[in-house]
């Protein structure tokens, strides 16, 4: 990817298109929302669970920028099977990578995010979805 294209590539526009195949469930047992401070973006997410606490459906409503509805689609595209504790060091790796503090963390795709990192103001629609997911998975805990 190169540098000077900008942030929203064909690569960012195609990845929130993706989100078309997510939809919001109300069946999902547990649900969870995040807002990003820094832009208003917002994203509810539900998701069901297997015995472990792994994900194993998600449903998606998003109102958020392109950057945050494809940060998003690479949420969806790898979060089955992980449970809470895997949700949250990913989005503390993430948070970290974003800030310049860290490696790319290891989820697959992020690479493609990569521009994204030099627009602090986008960080927090990035993180969207993680949050929303860890805030989901939290009653979890109480169920």
């Amino acid at each position: 990817m190169s540098a000077g294209r900008g942030l929203y590539t064909p690569e960012i526009l195609a990845l929130a298109m993706e989100l078309s195949g997510t939809p919001w469930d109300e069946a999902l047992p547990h649900k969870g929302n995040a807002r990003s401070r820094s832009c208003g973006s917002t994203i509810e997410m539900g998701v069901a669970t297997d015995e472990a606490g792994a994900i194993t459906t998600i449903g998606l409503r998003p109102h958020a920028c392109a950057i945050g509805q494809a940060a998003a689609a690479l949420f969806v595209r790898s979060a089955k099977g992980r449970d809470r504790a895997s949700i949250a060091a990913s989005r503390a790796a993430l948070a970290d990578w974003l800030l310049g503090e860290g490696g790319q963390p290891d989820w697959p795709a992020l690479d493609l995010l990569a521009t994204a990192r030099t627009y602090p103001a986008r960080h927090g629609a990035i993180l969207l979805a993680w949050d929303a997911a860890l805030d989901a998975l939290s009653s979890c805990d109480q169920s």
